[in-house]
């Protein structure tokens, strides 16, 4: 595990940074908080892994749980922090966490847009505040969506048919949701796109 660190903003938000060094940051956002999503989500450390030796990534826990609200706030703090100590930052999320990182690329009010972006498993929408499909409209740099062809877990068919029709990289791996077994795969198809674009 690398260094902890706090996060600004006001919530309660603690997060990895593995290999503090680097120059180069991915902020990766884990899945769901309410069923057990975390920092040390296994896919997570895969894509970090993924990414060494030279290239950092900050995995972090969001606050408390404000129904995509706080949790999009939190990825657009933690890639807000990023950009102040890195020269390049990208963004990466699972699940829950790739609708948070695809809102948070799309917001033309954050401080800070990610050079590159990867999504794993992303469900179209989850609330109002977390719409994958009509965020990747408004997203401006590359973007790879990667999914399960046998994920029945979140509806992720738009997200992937959309970001076709938007000319972005897509990727369907044999695996179900939660890509059991797969988290090499996982690290091997996300790394080097991230890192193609940093």
């Amino acid at each position: 595990m690398g260094d902890t660190v706090g996060m600004p903003g006001g919530r309660r938000v603690t997060a990895s940074l593995d290999r503090p060094a680097s120059d180069t940051i991915v902020v990766a956002c884990p899945p769901h908080p309410q069923y057990g999503g975390t920092r040390s989500d296994s896919r997570l450390k895969a894509v970090s892994d993924a990414l060494a030796p030279d290239i950092g990534c900050l995995r972090f826990d969001y606050g408390p749980w404000d129904e995509g609200r706080g949790e999009r706030a939190d990825a657009e703090n933690a890639l807000a922090w990023a950009s102040e100590r890195a020269d390049a930052v990208g963004l990466f999320g699972y699940s829950f966490g790739a609708a948070v990182a695809l809102c948070a690329a799309a917001d033309r009010d954050a401080v800070t847009e990610p050079a590159v972006l990867s999504v794993l498993a992303p469900p179209a929408r989850l609330t109002e505040h977390l719409d994958a499909v009509a965020a990747l409209g408004a997203v401006d740099c590359p973007v790879q969506v990667v999914v399960g062809e046998r994920d029945d877990t979140v509806d992720w068919e738009p997200v992937a048919d959309r970001a076709a029709d938007l000319g972005h990289a897509v990727e369907r791996l044999p695996a179900d949701h939660h890509f059991v077994g797969q988290a090499d795969r996982v690290g091997e198809t996300v790394g080097p796109f991230l890192r193609d674009h940093l």
